[in-house]
């Protein structure tokens, strides 16, 4: 994806971005979250494409979905604007624009909250305007593992636990349950029309099975 993004001599930017995913106190943080990410994208933008609503700048897209966990300290509250800074800065050394430098900072920013304004997520998703449009490609790729078969989320829940080992067990219980109860108080969890249909009933079905085993 780097590649197609910014060709072929710049391989020392994904060499470091590479580096970043292989830190130890990552667990599900790592370049395999990142591929799979990026899949999504790629599947989310094709299905827009066959539609008739194309994403505006889809490589900006893909750059933010290999972003937007580049930088990754459980213990910070500022990792997606880091992040964001961080990718600014190898999108300078490439030669991108201004403008698509600061769709690339919004769309990895708006990972923070994992939700677009309220008035997005409907099922005519030609509404959203091309910001929204790509943002919510971006955020149902990176919460595509909420939905994903039992055994898969499981796996995803036990390595989250494992990034914030520095938490206490009932601090963590609080805070994780209050994470899950918010996503199950949305009127949708995912913003796409393919990933509601493909994904949100899985998805509600495991965020309720770990809260109750939180509870």
């Amino acid at each position: 994806m780097w590649h197609r993004v910014a060709g072929h001599t710049h391989d020392d930017v994904i060499e470091r971005l590479l580096a970043r995913h292989r830190e130890p106190h990552r667990r599900y943080h790592t370049a395999m979250h990142v591929m799979w990410v990026c899949r999504h994208v790629d599947r989310l933008i094709a299905d827009h494409q066959a539609l008739g609503q194309p994403v505006g700048d889809p490589d900006a897209v893909r750059v933010a979905a290999l972003f937007h966990d580049a930088i990754y300290d459980p213990r910070s509250a500022t990792n997606e604007a880091d992040s964001a800074t961080l990718a600014d800065g190898c999108l300078t050394e490439i030669g991108w624009s201004p403008d698509r430098r600061a769709l690339v900072r919004r769309l990895v920013e708006l990972t923070a909250g994992h939700q677009l304004d309220e008035s997005a997520g409907s099922d005519r998703s030609d509404l959203f305007d091309l910001f929204d449009l790509a943002g919510g490609v971006l955020l149902d790729a990176d919460l595509a593992v909420l939905g994903s078969p039992a055994n898969e989320y499981q796996h995803y829940a036990t390595a989250v636990r494992a990034e914030y080992s520095h938490v206490d067990d009932d601090a963590w219980r609080v805070g994780r349950a209050r994470v899950l109860q918010q996503f199950l108080d949305r009127r949708a969890i995912f913003v796409t029309s393919a990933m509601r249909a493909e994904r949100e009933h899985c998805a509600r079905a495991n965020l309720t099975a770990e809260l109750t085993t939180l509870r």
